[in-house]
């Protein structure tokens, strides 16, 4: 099974079950884990090649929906769903063949389309990394800061590399994803309806989900709503935290 973060306590509100993006981890989601669970439950996943969780062959939205599916039947009841980026793939695809399992969705700056771009650039940077006598994040981040200009990036990045392994390592299983990288940016073509509760959360200064993209999304997800946090990006839930917050809050209570 994946490897969890688990956070407070059950209460009357279905447990929240947290999915993170591509090349992040529970642990991305700390803070907000941690203040959700105020009220509910909260558990966190590490997705397969990704954090802790189990090394595998492969990384298919099928295959990680199953691994959902089985988090859900250990947790025993079903839950809420936020997931962003590929986790909001992931969970669409959970919604779609498995929504016994799913009471209300988040899906957080992601379509159910294929997109063009790739992320093999920064599994490039990665492996690019210079990691002889590394001990301390600062200096892994100037280094990086020869092929990504962006602070925000090498952060979010600098997240999943384990500098008390010896030699230091990514906790990512940069192989697999870089070939399976057209799997992660495409999606299956899953069809099928959940006409439960779903909120599409945007950033405003992202271009992840364009205005065309709407009639894709209401063809599979009838009942969504769409959001927009301003002044956010991509990794809205990094740039405005407790606006990304409060609008789980009010869709999910």
């Amino acid at each position: 099974m994946l490897n969890l973060v688990d956070h407070g306590a059950a209460t009357d509100l279905p447990t929240l079950l947290i999915v993170h993006g591509l090349f992040g981890s529970a642990r991305n989601w700390g803070a907000i884990a941690k203040r959700m669970s105020d009220s509910r439950r909260v558990v966190a996943v590490d997705m397969r090649n990704h954090g802790e969780s189990f090394r595998a062959e492969s990384q298919s939205y099928p295959e990680m929906a199953a691994d959902l599916a089985e988090v859900i039947a250990w947790i025993g009841t079903p839950v809420d769903v936020v997931g962003h980026s590929m986790g909001g793939k992931t969970a669409m695809q959970l919604a779609l063949t498995h929504g016994e399992l799913v009471n209300r969705l988040v899906v957080a700056d992601i379509a159910p389309v294929t997109y063009e771009h790739s992320q093999a650039h920064l599994i490039d940077a990665m492996r690019n990394l210079d990691l002889t006598g590394l001990t301390q994040r600062s200096e892994a981040d100037r280094r990086l800061a020869v092929e990504l200009h962006s602070p925000a990036i090498r952060a979010f990045l600098l997240q999943s590399l384990d500098l008390k392994s010896d030699p230091p390592a990514w906790r990512l299983n940069l192989d697999v994803l870089e070939r399976d990288m057209g799997l992660v940016v495409g999606w299956p073509g899953t069809t099928g309806r959940f006409d439960k509760p779903a909120l599409f959360i945007t950033g405003a200064e992202s271009d992840y989900v364009k205005s065309e993209d709407r009639a894709a999304i209401k063809a599979l997800f009838p009942q969504a709503k769409m959001a927009k946090i301003p002044g956010a990006a991509h990794w809205l839930h990094a740039d405005r935290p407790r606006e990304f917050e409060a609008a789980l809050r009010v869709f999910l209570n």
